[in-house]
């Protein structure tokens, strides 16, 4: 669904995953919305892409741990009469430590950005789509959705298993109406996000075949959202390795993730 108000929204757009999800839509004519923290990198991306593709590129710099920041990002969207059909809930970041030694104000950031910014934007969005009966919801999730709990990011695994499932009650209440959620789970993706993090050094010894570059990640992961796919994991390295994980013993798998992730799982 393109008209000259439609529009994708792409949260965590200046880097990464994002940046190229951005561009991946663009390049298929839609036009953006396009926000993240750094109004600089944002406004840059938007003048590379505007240029490149020929589609409307809009920014709107905020931060989704702030608990308005959704609302913001709702209110720029209607006030400037922009249809949001394709939602990207990309954003995320993740803490370092083991649990014990990291805040409750660290943890409480964690889960606004990645869990409750993605349920507040999409119930924000949603009528919208509900209305005109039609709504493509990228959720951005990771393949430690379903691998063994790790020593450090506690949090992490967690709160993509419960991005999974979320996005698999959107499909189940609105897929009758043409409004699908797609749950992307890459793996070891070679961002800024593990610097960012604090966990470069663990994604420097993860074997080479394991890193996956953030252009192929980003093209199968809006191939399959606008295709209606309800799951999504790219490459097939990491589809082998999901099957593995659903059908090895927790035991096994976990020897075996010592060798693939080390650091994660041998503190």
């Amino acid at each position: 669904m393109k008209t000259e108000n439609t529009f994708a929204l792409v949260t965590g757009a200046s880097s990464g995953i994002g940046l190229e999800i951005s561009k991946s839509l663009a390049k298929r004519g839609y036009n953006l919305v396009l926000t993240a923290r750094s109004e600089d990198k944002l406004k840059l991306l938007a003048n590379e892409v505007s240029k490149k593709y020929g589609v409307k590129v809009k920014v709107f710099p905020c931060d989704l741990s702030e608990k308005n920041a959704p609302e913001s990002i709702f209110k720029f969207c209607k006030s400037n009469q922009f249809v949001v059909s394709i939602l990207v809930n990309n954003a995320g970041f993740a803490n370092p430590d083991k649990f014990h030694r990291t805040s409750m104000e660290d943890e409480e950031r964690f889960i606004r950005v990645l869990g409750i910014s993605v349920i507040a934007l999409t119930k924000l969005f949603i009528d919208q789509m509900i209305n005109n009966k039609y709504g493509r919801i990228m959720i951005v999730s990771s393949v430690a959705a379903y691998a063994p709990p790790s020593v450090i990011q506690s949090l992490y695994g967690p709160i993509k298993t419960f991005m999974n499932r979320f996005s698999e009650s959107l499909n189940t209440s609105y897929n009758y109406i043409g409004i699908t959620s797609t749950a992307v789970c890459p793996g070891y993706t070679v961002t800024n996000f593990h610097t960012a993090s604090g966990v470069q050094d663990e994604m420097d010894r993860v074997p080479k075949f394991l890193k996956k570059d953030a252009k192929t990640i980003a093209e199968q992961a809006v191939h399959a959202t606008l295709e209606g796919k309800k799951v999504c994991v790219p490459t097939l390295t990491w589809k082998i390795i999901v099957f593995l994980i659903k059908v090895l013993p927790n035991s096994i798998f976990s020897i075996a993730s010592k060798a693939m992730a080390p650091g994660r799982y041998d503190k």
